[in-house]
């Protein structure tokens, strides 16, 4: 099996992260795997929802793919009125990802929001948010250790992703 962009069976594409790309956000950074390009930032804030016990804190994830992210140009969920399936299904697997990694009552009373904006979409957005995410949640947790809002860091392992499949029998990454 040949691949488009002439990467091995067994070979990831090449993944370079930016930090700090946002100045505004708590943690943000660029990720790129291959040409999928993702902004990934988290913001904090001290009110965690109402579904969470009161002393602890939550992370939650939204993800968006511009409306020129592929070849040709999609319309804006927003623009619909609703989230599409599969956003609200990659935002929930990304939030999934990233608590199961953070020990919530350590986190304390923060809400940490990952946005995961795909400004070009070629395959593994959904992991690449996933890694981004997370190294945007950690930039902001650093932040809220130096700035005194965190006794100890509230994480308990790491987050990366990649996609693996079968594609005419053959394992691909």
């Amino acid at each position: 099996m040949t691949r488009i962009d002439g990467r091995k069976q067994d070979e990831l594409r090449p993944v370079e992260i930016i930090p700090n790309i946002n100045k505004f956000a708590e943690g943000s950074c660029l990720i790129r795997c291959g040409n999928t390009h993702v902004l990934c930032t988290a913001s904090v804030e001290d009110k965690p929802p109402r579904h969470v016990p009161e002393g602890e804190g939550w992370v939650t994830a939204e993800y968006s793919m511009l409306p020129r992210a592929n070849r040709e140009r999609s319309r804006r969920d927003i623009s619909k009125l609703k989230l599409n399936g599969r956003s609200a299904e990659i935002q929930r697997l990304i939030g999934r990802a990233l608590r199961s990694v953070v020990d919530m009552k350590k986190l304390g009373p923060w809400n940490i929001t990952i946005d995961c904006d795909v400004l070009q979409g070629d395959g593994g957005t959904r992991t690449a948010s996933i890694t981004g995410g997370f190294v945007a949640m950690m930039l902001a947790f650093r932040k809220m250790m130096e700035a005194g809002q965190l006794a100890e860091y509230p994480i308990s392992g790491y987050v990366a992703a990649v996609s693996a499949g079968i594609v005419d029998d053959v394992p691909l990454l």
